[in-house]
Protein backbone atom coordinates (compact mmCIF):
# COMPACT_ATOMS: atom_id res chain seq x y z
CA UNK A 1 0.00 0.00 0.00
CA UNK A 2 2.87 2.37 0.83
CA UNK A 3 4.52 1.69 -2.53
CA UNK A 4 1.23 2.41 -4.40
CA UNK A 5 0.91 5.83 -2.65
CA UNK A 6 4.42 6.84 -3.72
CA UNK A 7 3.72 5.92 -7.34
CA UNK A 8 0.51 7.98 -7.35
CA UNK A 9 2.30 10.95 -5.83
CA UNK A 10 5.02 10.81 -8.45
CA UNK A 11 2.41 10.71 -11.21
CA UNK A 12 0.85 13.95 -9.96
CA UNK A 13 4.27 15.50 -9.48
CA UNK A 14 5.31 14.78 -13.05
CA UNK A 15 2.12 16.38 -14.42
CA UNK A 16 3.25 19.73 -12.97
CA UNK A 17 6.98 19.25 -13.72
CA UNK A 18 8.39 17.71 -16.85
CA UNK A 19 11.78 16.25 -15.92
CA UNK A 20 12.32 19.02 -13.40
CA UNK A 21 11.00 21.85 -15.63
CA UNK A 22 7.94 23.76 -14.36
CA UNK A 23 4.86 23.59 -16.62
CA UNK A 24 3.67 27.03 -17.77
CA UNK A 25 -0.13 27.17 -17.50
CA UNK A 26 -0.21 29.81 -20.25
CA UNK A 27 1.27 27.44 -22.88
CA UNK A 28 -2.20 26.30 -23.98
CA UNK A 29 -3.18 29.94 -24.64
CA UNK A 30 -6.21 29.93 -22.29
CA UNK A 31 -6.89 33.65 -22.76
CA UNK A 32 -9.20 34.32 -25.70
CA UNK A 33 -9.98 37.47 -27.69
CA UNK A 34 -6.52 38.98 -27.41
CA UNK A 35 -6.16 38.54 -23.65
CA UNK A 36 -2.67 38.34 -22.17
CA UNK A 37 -1.88 35.43 -19.85
CA UNK A 38 0.02 35.55 -16.56
CA UNK A 39 1.27 32.21 -15.26
CA UNK A 40 0.55 31.48 -11.59
CA UNK A 41 1.45 28.50 -9.41
CA UNK A 42 -0.93 25.88 -10.76
CA UNK A 43 -3.22 28.47 -12.31
CA UNK A 44 -3.27 31.45 -14.67
CA UNK A 45 -4.74 34.94 -14.86
CA UNK A 46 -5.98 36.65 -18.01
CA UNK A 47 -5.70 40.37 -18.58
CA UNK A 48 -8.60 41.03 -20.93
CA UNK A 49 -8.84 43.86 -23.48
CA UNK A 50 -12.05 45.89 -23.25
CA UNK A 51 -14.87 44.90 -23.57
CA UNK A 52 -13.99 41.27 -22.70
CA UNK A 53 -14.18 39.79 -19.19
CA UNK A 54 -14.21 36.35 -17.59
CA UNK A 55 -11.65 33.72 -16.59
CA UNK A 56 -10.72 33.19 -20.26
CA UNK A 57 -11.79 36.63 -21.60
CA UNK A 58 -14.70 34.74 -23.13
CA UNK A 59 -17.51 37.14 -22.11
CA UNK A 60 -18.30 40.50 -23.71
CA UNK A 61 -19.15 43.30 -21.28
CA UNK A 62 -21.46 45.16 -23.66
CA UNK A 63 -24.89 45.18 -22.01
CA UNK A 64 -27.06 48.27 -22.48
CA UNK A 65 -27.24 49.50 -18.90
CA UNK A 66 -30.76 50.91 -18.93
CA UNK A 67 -31.06 54.53 -20.04
CA UNK A 68 -33.16 53.66 -23.08
CA UNK A 69 -34.81 50.55 -21.64
CA UNK A 70 -35.73 52.05 -18.28
CA UNK A 71 -33.44 49.87 -16.15
CA UNK A 72 -31.91 53.11 -14.84
CA UNK A 73 -34.58 54.90 -12.81
CA UNK A 74 -35.21 58.66 -13.03
CA UNK A 75 -33.98 59.08 -9.45
CA UNK A 76 -30.53 57.83 -10.51
CA UNK A 77 -30.00 60.65 -13.05
CA UNK A 78 -28.92 64.17 -12.00
CA UNK A 79 -27.36 67.23 -13.62
CA UNK A 80 -25.62 70.51 -12.82
CA UNK A 81 -28.55 72.51 -14.21
CA UNK A 82 -31.73 72.30 -16.29
CA UNK A 83 -33.03 74.48 -19.13
CA UNK A 84 -36.61 75.73 -18.91
CA UNK A 85 -38.16 76.75 -22.23
CA UNK A 86 -41.32 78.59 -23.35
CA UNK A 87 -41.77 80.87 -20.33
CA UNK A 88 -40.56 78.15 -18.00
CA UNK A 89 -43.22 75.64 -19.03
CA UNK A 90 -40.84 73.18 -20.72
CA UNK A 91 -38.40 71.38 -18.42
CA UNK A 92 -35.48 69.72 -20.22
CA UNK A 93 -34.51 67.62 -17.20
CA UNK A 94 -31.78 64.97 -16.85
CA UNK A 95 -34.39 62.20 -16.52
CA UNK A 96 -35.21 62.81 -20.22
CA UNK A 97 -31.67 62.04 -21.43
CA UNK A 98 -32.61 58.56 -22.68
CA UNK A 99 -31.39 57.37 -26.08
CA UNK A 100 -34.13 57.65 -28.76
CA UNK A 101 -36.49 59.38 -26.31
CA UNK A 102 -39.52 60.75 -28.19
CA UNK A 103 -41.75 63.76 -27.75
CA UNK A 104 -41.59 67.53 -27.95
CA UNK A 105 -39.38 67.71 -24.84
CA UNK A 106 -37.20 64.62 -25.11
CA UNK A 107 -33.65 65.28 -23.83
CA UNK A 108 -31.55 66.96 -21.15
CA UNK A 109 -30.36 70.51 -21.80
CA UNK A 110 -28.21 72.47 -19.38
CA UNK A 111 -29.12 76.03 -18.40
CA UNK A 112 -27.67 78.72 -20.66
CA UNK A 113 -25.84 80.33 -17.73
CA UNK A 114 -24.15 77.04 -16.69
CA UNK A 115 -20.46 77.36 -17.63
CA UNK A 116 -19.48 73.94 -16.27
CA UNK A 117 -22.37 71.64 -17.16
CA UNK A 118 -22.52 67.93 -16.41
CA UNK A 119 -25.00 65.07 -16.25
CA UNK A 120 -24.49 62.08 -13.98
CA UNK A 121 -25.83 58.55 -13.53
CA UNK A 122 -25.60 56.77 -10.16
CA UNK A 123 -25.59 53.04 -10.94
CA UNK A 124 -26.02 52.21 -7.21
CA UNK A 125 -23.25 49.60 -7.39
CA UNK A 126 -19.77 49.21 -8.83
CA UNK A 127 -19.87 48.82 -12.62
CA UNK A 128 -17.52 48.27 -15.55
CA UNK A 129 -18.28 50.86 -18.26
CA UNK A 130 -17.02 49.90 -21.74
CA UNK A 131 -18.77 52.49 -23.90
CA UNK A 132 -21.31 55.26 -24.37
CA UNK A 133 -23.81 56.04 -27.14
CA UNK A 134 -24.78 59.72 -27.46
CA UNK A 135 -27.44 61.60 -29.39
CA UNK A 136 -28.60 65.22 -29.60
CA UNK A 137 -32.14 66.54 -30.01
CA UNK A 138 -34.16 69.25 -31.73
CA UNK A 139 -35.53 72.16 -29.70
CA UNK A 140 -37.89 74.67 -31.32
CA UNK A 141 -36.82 73.32 -34.71
CA UNK A 142 -33.13 73.90 -34.03
CA UNK A 143 -30.58 71.04 -33.85
CA UNK A 144 -28.71 70.94 -30.53
CA UNK A 145 -26.03 68.47 -29.53
CA UNK A 146 -22.71 67.94 -27.75
CA UNK A 147 -19.81 67.99 -30.23
CA UNK A 148 -17.08 67.00 -27.74
CA UNK A 149 -17.07 65.82 -24.13
CA UNK A 150 -15.07 64.34 -21.28
CA UNK A 151 -16.16 61.62 -18.88
CA UNK A 152 -15.45 61.27 -15.17
CA UNK A 153 -16.19 58.52 -12.68
CA UNK A 154 -16.36 58.03 -8.94
CA UNK A 155 -16.75 55.18 -6.47
CA UNK A 156 -18.24 57.34 -3.69
CA UNK A 157 -19.86 60.36 -5.40
CA UNK A 158 -17.31 62.73 -3.83
CA UNK A 159 -13.93 62.13 -5.50
CA UNK A 160 -13.99 62.02 -9.31
CA UNK A 161 -11.39 60.90 -11.84
CA UNK A 162 -11.52 62.27 -15.39
CA UNK A 163 -10.86 59.55 -17.97
CA UNK A 164 -7.41 59.38 -19.56
CA UNK A 165 -5.89 56.75 -21.81
CA UNK A 166 -3.00 54.71 -20.41
CA UNK A 167 0.09 56.91 -20.30
CA UNK A 168 -1.86 60.03 -21.26
CA UNK A 169 -1.19 63.18 -19.21
CA UNK A 170 -4.22 65.13 -20.46
CA UNK A 171 -7.92 64.37 -20.04
CA UNK A 172 -9.30 62.41 -22.98
CA UNK A 173 -11.77 64.41 -25.11
CA UNK A 174 -14.31 62.25 -26.94
CA UNK A 175 -15.82 63.15 -30.31
CA UNK A 176 -19.57 63.62 -29.93
CA UNK A 177 -22.43 64.15 -32.34
CA UNK A 178 -22.70 66.00 -35.65
CA UNK A 179 -26.48 66.44 -35.76
CA UNK A 180 -29.57 66.18 -33.57
CA UNK A 181 -30.68 62.61 -34.33
CA UNK A 182 -27.89 60.23 -35.39
CA UNK A 183 -26.04 58.29 -32.69
CA UNK A 184 -22.33 58.29 -31.92
CA UNK A 185 -20.63 55.40 -30.09
CA UNK A 186 -17.41 55.79 -28.10
CA UNK A 187 -15.67 52.83 -26.47
CA UNK A 188 -13.52 52.88 -23.32
CA UNK A 189 -10.28 50.90 -23.48
CA UNK A 190 -9.26 50.55 -20.73
CA UNK A 191 -12.78 50.32 -19.29
CA UNK A 192 -14.00 52.63 -16.53
CA UNK A 193 -14.65 51.16 -13.08
CA UNK A 194 -17.04 53.15 -10.88
CA UNK A 195 -20.53 53.67 -9.45
CA UNK A 196 -21.06 57.26 -10.60
CA UNK A 197 -20.61 58.13 -14.29
CA UNK A 198 -20.47 61.78 -15.34
CA UNK A 199 -20.55 63.31 -18.85
CA UNK A 200 -18.86 66.72 -19.05
CA UNK A 201 -19.67 68.68 -22.27
CA UNK A 202 -16.68 70.52 -23.78
CA UNK A 203 -18.10 71.88 -27.05
CA UNK A 204 -21.84 72.20 -27.73
CA UNK A 205 -23.88 73.36 -30.72
CA UNK A 206 -26.46 75.98 -29.68
CA UNK A 207 -26.90 74.30 -26.28
CA UNK A 208 -25.61 71.25 -24.40
CA UNK A 209 -28.42 68.84 -25.24
CA UNK A 210 -28.09 65.07 -24.76
CA UNK A 211 -29.79 61.71 -25.07
CA UNK A 212 -27.62 58.72 -24.20
CA UNK A 213 -27.09 55.06 -23.32
CA UNK A 214 -24.29 53.53 -21.24
CA UNK A 215 -22.65 50.23 -22.21
CA UNK A 216 -20.97 47.79 -19.83
CA UNK A 217 -21.78 45.30 -17.09
CA UNK A 218 -21.84 44.87 -13.33
CA UNK A 219 -18.44 44.24 -11.84
CA UNK A 220 -17.77 41.10 -9.83
CA UNK A 221 -14.48 42.06 -8.21
CA UNK A 222 -13.55 38.47 -7.37
CA UNK A 223 -14.31 36.59 -10.58
CA UNK A 224 -13.98 39.38 -13.19
CA UNK A 225 -17.32 38.38 -14.69
CA UNK A 226 -20.36 40.25 -15.95
CA UNK A 227 -23.21 41.16 -13.62
CA UNK A 228 -26.97 40.68 -13.76
CA UNK A 229 -29.32 43.66 -13.89
CA UNK A 230 -30.89 43.53 -17.36
CA UNK A 231 -34.52 44.60 -17.92
CA UNK A 232 -36.39 41.30 -18.23
CA UNK A 233 -38.83 42.41 -20.93
CA UNK A 234 -41.87 44.22 -19.52
CA UNK A 235 -41.17 47.53 -21.28
CA UNK A 236 -39.61 46.00 -24.40
CA UNK A 237 -42.47 43.47 -24.75
CA UNK A 238 -39.99 40.59 -24.73
CA UNK A 239 -42.48 39.27 -22.18
CA UNK A 240 -45.77 38.66 -24.01
CA UNK A 241 -49.21 39.66 -22.73
CA UNK A 242 -50.04 36.05 -21.81
CA UNK A 243 -47.06 35.97 -19.41
CA UNK A 244 -48.61 38.74 -17.27
CA UNK A 245 -51.64 38.03 -15.08
CA UNK A 246 -53.38 39.49 -12.04
CA UNK A 247 -55.85 38.69 -9.27
CA UNK A 248 -58.39 41.10 -10.81
CA UNK A 249 -58.71 44.12 -13.12
CA UNK A 250 -60.57 47.42 -12.73
CA UNK A 251 -62.93 48.96 -15.31
CA UNK A 252 -63.36 52.73 -15.11
CA UNK A 253 -67.09 53.49 -14.87
CA UNK A 254 -67.62 49.76 -15.59
CA UNK A 255 -66.84 50.34 -19.28
CA UNK A 256 -65.09 47.45 -21.08
CA UNK A 257 -63.00 49.81 -23.23
CA UNK A 258 -61.50 51.35 -20.06
CA UNK A 259 -60.22 48.07 -18.57
CA UNK A 260 -56.84 48.34 -16.79
CA UNK A 261 -55.51 44.95 -17.89
CA UNK A 262 -52.71 43.06 -16.15
CA UNK A 263 -50.60 43.19 -19.32
CA UNK A 264 -50.81 47.01 -19.33
CA UNK A 265 -48.41 46.98 -16.35
CA UNK A 266 -45.41 47.76 -18.56
CA UNK A 267 -42.96 50.44 -17.43
CA UNK A 268 -43.59 53.78 -19.19
CA UNK A 269 -46.65 52.50 -21.09
CA UNK A 270 -48.63 55.35 -22.65
CA UNK A 271 -52.34 55.83 -23.37
CA UNK A 272 -55.60 56.51 -21.51
CA UNK A 273 -55.48 53.08 -19.81
CA UNK A 274 -51.74 52.55 -19.40
CA UNK A 275 -51.24 50.43 -16.27
CA UNK A 276 -52.69 47.55 -14.28
CA UNK A 277 -55.32 48.54 -11.73
CA UNK A 278 -56.91 46.00 -9.38
CA UNK A 279 -60.69 45.74 -9.02
CA UNK A 280 -60.54 46.10 -5.22
CA UNK A 281 -58.40 47.96 -2.72
CA UNK A 282 -57.26 45.21 -0.37
CA UNK A 283 -54.07 43.25 0.27
CA UNK A 284 -55.29 40.10 -1.47
CA UNK A 285 -54.57 41.61 -4.90
CA UNK A 286 -51.45 40.65 -6.89
CA UNK A 287 -49.73 41.09 -10.24
CA UNK A 288 -47.81 38.10 -11.62
CA UNK A 289 -45.07 37.70 -14.26
CA UNK A 290 -44.30 34.26 -15.71
CA UNK A 291 -40.72 34.18 -17.02
CA UNK A 292 -41.36 30.63 -18.39
CA UNK A 293 -38.12 29.29 -16.87
CA UNK A 294 -36.20 30.08 -13.67
CA UNK A 295 -34.22 33.32 -13.88
CA UNK A 296 -32.01 35.24 -11.48
CA UNK A 297 -34.02 38.26 -10.26
CA UNK A 298 -31.98 41.16 -8.87
CA UNK A 299 -34.38 44.11 -8.74
CA UNK A 300 -37.61 45.84 -9.73
CA UNK A 301 -38.65 49.28 -11.00
CA UNK A 302 -42.20 50.44 -10.24
CA UNK A 303 -44.34 53.33 -11.48
CA UNK A 304 -47.88 54.58 -10.91
CA UNK A 305 -50.36 56.10 -13.42
CA UNK A 306 -53.34 58.45 -13.78
CA UNK A 307 -56.94 57.35 -14.25
CA UNK A 308 -58.54 60.32 -16.04
CA UNK A 309 -56.61 62.82 -13.92
CA UNK A 310 -56.68 60.86 -10.65
CA UNK A 311 -53.14 60.07 -9.45
CA UNK A 312 -52.87 56.41 -8.39
CA UNK A 313 -49.89 54.31 -7.27
CA UNK A 314 -48.63 51.53 -4.99
CA UNK A 315 -46.63 53.07 -2.13
CA UNK A 316 -45.44 49.81 -0.53
CA UNK A 317 -45.37 46.18 -1.60
CA UNK A 318 -44.06 42.69 -0.92
CA UNK A 319 -42.57 40.30 -3.49
CA UNK A 320 -43.32 36.58 -3.74
CA UNK A 321 -41.77 33.99 -6.05
CA UNK A 322 -42.33 30.39 -7.13
CA UNK A 323 -41.21 27.81 -9.66
CA UNK A 324 -44.51 25.91 -9.91
CA UNK A 325 -47.27 28.38 -8.98
CA UNK A 326 -48.24 26.23 -5.98
CA UNK A 327 -45.47 26.77 -3.44
CA UNK A 328 -44.65 30.45 -2.87
CA UNK A 329 -41.88 32.20 -0.93
CA UNK A 330 -41.94 35.85 0.11
CA UNK A 331 -38.73 37.88 0.02
CA UNK A 332 -37.52 38.30 3.61
CA UNK A 333 -35.79 41.14 5.42
CA UNK A 334 -32.23 40.00 6.20
CA UNK A 335 -32.23 41.68 9.62
CA UNK A 336 -35.70 40.84 10.99
CA UNK A 337 -36.36 37.63 8.96
CA UNK A 338 -39.92 38.90 8.44
CA UNK A 339 -41.56 39.63 5.08
CA UNK A 340 -39.70 42.55 3.50
CA UNK A 341 -41.91 45.55 2.66
CA UNK A 342 -40.39 47.51 -0.21
CA UNK A 343 -40.94 51.28 -0.54
CA UNK A 344 -42.99 52.04 -3.64
CA UNK A 345 -43.98 55.18 -5.49
CA UNK A 346 -45.04 58.63 -4.30
CA UNK A 347 -46.60 59.90 -7.54
CA UNK A 348 -47.98 58.64 -10.85
CA UNK A 349 -44.90 58.83 -13.06
CA UNK A 350 -41.45 58.79 -11.40
CA UNK A 351 -39.62 55.44 -11.41
CA UNK A 352 -38.81 53.78 -8.08
CA UNK A 353 -36.06 51.15 -8.11
CA UNK A 354 -35.57 48.45 -5.47
CA UNK A 355 -32.69 45.98 -5.46
CA UNK A 356 -33.03 42.41 -4.16
CA UNK A 357 -30.02 41.65 -1.96
CA UNK A 358 -29.47 38.77 -2.13
CA UNK A 359 -31.14 38.05 -5.49
CA UNK A 360 -33.46 35.06 -5.90
CA UNK A 361 -34.10 32.48 -8.61
CA UNK A 362 -37.65 31.90 -9.82
CA UNK A 363 -39.92 31.36 -12.81
CA UNK A 364 -42.93 33.21 -11.36
CA UNK A 365 -42.77 36.58 -9.60
CA UNK A 366 -45.70 38.25 -7.83
CA UNK A 367 -45.96 41.83 -6.61
CA UNK A 368 -48.19 42.00 -3.54
CA UNK A 369 -49.46 45.58 -2.96
CA UNK A 370 -49.31 46.54 0.73
CA UNK A 371 -50.16 50.26 0.66
CA UNK A 372 -51.43 52.54 -2.09
CA UNK A 373 -52.86 55.93 -3.02
CA UNK A 374 -56.45 55.86 -4.33
CA UNK A 375 -56.51 52.61 -6.32
CA UNK A 376 -53.86 49.84 -6.62
CA UNK A 377 -52.21 50.90 -9.88
CA UNK A 378 -48.89 49.69 -11.22
CA UNK A 379 -46.45 49.80 -14.11
CA UNK A 380 -43.19 47.91 -13.63
CA UNK A 381 -40.03 46.22 -14.92
CA UNK A 382 -38.14 43.26 -13.45
CA UNK A 383 -34.34 43.29 -13.49
CA UNK A 384 -32.13 40.21 -13.67
CA UNK A 385 -30.59 37.73 -16.10
CA UNK A 386 -30.87 34.19 -17.47
CA UNK A 387 -28.07 32.64 -15.43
Amino acid sequence: MKRQFIIQFKHVHISRFQFGAYVNDCVGQPCKNGGSCRDLNGDFNCRCPSPYVGKHCQLRCISLLGMEGGGIAESQISASSVHYGILGLQRWGPELARLHNKGLVNAWTSASHDRNPWIEINMQRKMRFTGIVTQGASRMGSAEFIKAFKVASSLDGRTYTVYRLDGQKKDNVFVGNVDNDSTKTNLFDPPIIGQYFRIIPVVCRKACTLRMELVGCELNVYSNTAGCSEPMGMKSRLLSDRQISASSVHRTWGIEAFTWQSYYARLDKQGKTNAWTAATTNRSEWLQVDLESPKRITGIITQGAKDFGAVQFVSAFKVAYSDDGQSWSIVKDDVTSTDKIFPGNSDNNVHKKNVFEPPFYARLVRILPWAWHERITLRMELLGCDE
